[in-house]
């Protein structure tokens, strides 16, 4: 039996260019009452520079331009990224690009990083690479807010809970942990003890 692969950017594509908006990111309530939640977390007014790996077609890439001066975000999937560079054409400080977060090197650094119902897709190995990458991209006092759904499907590699464990080996004890439901929210501010 052959292995496949959760995260293949071509099915991600395939996934995208045959509809718009596959996870109903921007008409759910559930995902709505999720970008609430995420919103709520954020403990400034305003950040320099966010960066949002797994943007999708940019619905909250959207919300968070309203927070921050910049906002970097990405997906693998160029048909998301069209349409994210679409939805956020207006918004001088977004900058959307295709690519795949196992291979990400974010330039600069950022006080804000959003990981959001994308580690479930990797190894723990891999999402220990990934980690410790953002967290060398994140700035002396940067907040890094993690989310994922608490369900299980046939293409996440890990459950939620192992993927927030993952990031706290790396980020240390987050500041904020909120079970919601549905999914888990993990809130960590570096240079902050945590509570």
């Amino acid at each position: 039996m052959s292995h496949v692969d959760p995260w293949d950017p071509e099915a991600f594509e395939t996934r995208y260019a045959r509809q718009t908006d596959p996870w109903n990111f921007a008409s759910s309530s559930y995902e709505q009452g999720r970008y609430d939640a995420m919103s709520a977390a954020l403990t400034r007014d305003r950040y320099v520079r966010a960066l949002e790996p797994g943007c999708a077609e940019g619905v909250f890439t959207e919300r968070l331009a309203r927070r921050a001066g910049q906002v970097e975000a990405f997906d693998a999937s160029p048909s998301a990224v069209a349409r994210a560079r679409h939805r956020c054409r207006a918004l001088p400080g977004v900058r959307c690009r295709v690519g795949d977060l196992r291979r990400l090197r974010p330039s600069g650094r950022f006080d804000l990083i959003v990981l959001a119902e994308v580690g479930y897709y990797f190894s723990a190995d891999e999402l220990v690479a990934i980690g410790g990458r953002l967290h060398d991209a994140a700035t002396a006092r940067a907040e890094l807010l993690a989310v994922h759904w608490n369900g299980s499907s046939e293409d996440h590699r890990l459950h939620a809970a192992t993927v927030h464990e993952v990031l706290r080996s790396l980020w240390g004890p987050p500041d904020l942990q909120r079970s919601l439901p549905g999914f888990r929210l993990d809130r960590w501010s570096l240079g902050r003890e945590a509570r």
